[in-house]
C-alpha cells in the first residue's frame, strides 16, 4: 500500500538495509498491543504470508474470509486480502484476549517488518524506520536482518521486488478504468491463481510461486495480443 507522504515526515530519514543496525526492539511490546488496533485494511497479505498463514493455521484463504479473519479490498488498483480489524478498538482479528498475536510464528511480512517500512525504488527497496508509530520509547539498536525474522532473505528480497513491479504493472495497466472487463479480468486472476488456490504447505513457496507467476504471465500476455 503506497503512502503518499515524505520519507522525512514519518521516518528518521535513514534508508537501511539487512546489514544495518535500527533502533527497532521495542523489547517484546510488554503488553502493549496498540500497533494491532486501527489498522484499517493497511496490512496487506502478499502470496507469501498468505502460504505462512496457511501452514501456521490449517486453513485456506477462503476459510480465513469465511470466518472473518480476513478481508478483500482495492489497494492502488488492486483486489487484495489484508487482515481484519474487529470490535470497537478495532482489534486484529487474531489478537487473543490478552491482547498477544495468535499466529506470531506465522505472522505477515507486514507484521514481521513493523516499526520498519519498505522504500521501493527502482526494482529495489531498502528499509526505512516508522518513528510516529511505536509508543515504546526506549527500543534497542538490533540488525534489520535479525529484526524482520525471515528465512531465506536473498529469495525473500528477490520475491518482494517482483511482486511489487507486478502489482505496479496491473496498477498502471487498470488506472482510470477500474471497472472495465479488463480490470476485472486481471484481477480475478490475480486473487485465483495468486491467492485462492491452496499452497502446499510442506513445499517450497517460492518454487509455488514461480509456477503460478509463470500462468499470470502467459494470460497478460495473451490478454495483450488480443487487445492489440
Amino acid at each position: 500500500m503506497k503512502r503518499n507522504v515524505s520519507l522525512e515526515e514519518i521516518s528518521d530519514g535513514r534508508l537501511y538495509g539487512y546489514n544495518d543496525m535500527v533502533k527497532a526492539d521495542c523489547h517484546g511490546c510488554r503488553g502493549c498491543y496498540q500497533c494491532c488496533t486501527g489498522m484499517g485494511n493497511s496490512i496487506v497479505l502478499d502470496p507469501c504470508d498468505i502460504w505462512r498463514l496457511q501452514a501456521g493455521t490449517g486453513k485456506t484463504l477462503q476459510e480465513l474470509l469465511e470466518e472473518g479473519r480476513v478481508e478483500l479490498n482495492v489497494v492502488d488498483g488492486c483486489i487484495l486480502p489484508n487482515l481484519r480489524m474487529t470490535g470497537k478498538d478495532e482489534r486484529c482479528s487474531f489478537l487473543d484476549s490478552s491482547g498477544r498475536c495468535s499466529i506470531h510464528e506465522s505472522r505477515p511480512g507486514i507484521c514481521r517488518l513493523f516499526p520498519l517500512g519498505r522504500c521501493y525504488q527502482d526494482g529495489d527497496f531498502k528499509y526505512f524506520l516508522q518513528v510516529h508509530e511505536c509508543r515504546e520509547n526506549n527500543r534497542s539498536k538490533v540488525k534489520v536482518s535479525k529484526w524482520i525474522d525471515t528465512p531465506r532473505q536473498q529469495e525473500a528480497h528477490r520475491f518482494l521486488c517482483g511482486w511489487h513491479e507486478l502489482l505496479g504493472r496491473i496498477e498502471r495497466q487498470v488506472t482510470g478504468r477500474e471497472d472495465s472487463a479488463q480490470a476485472r479480468e486481471w484481477n480475478l486472476a490475480l486473487l485465483k491463481i495468486f491467492y485462492f488456490e491452496p499452497y502446499s504447505t510442506d513445499q517450497d513457496f517460492y518454487k509455488q510461486y514461480q509456477e503460478r507467476l509463470r500462468r499470470f504471465d502467459e494470460l497478460w500476455e495473451h490478454t495483450s495480443v488480443e487487445r492489440q
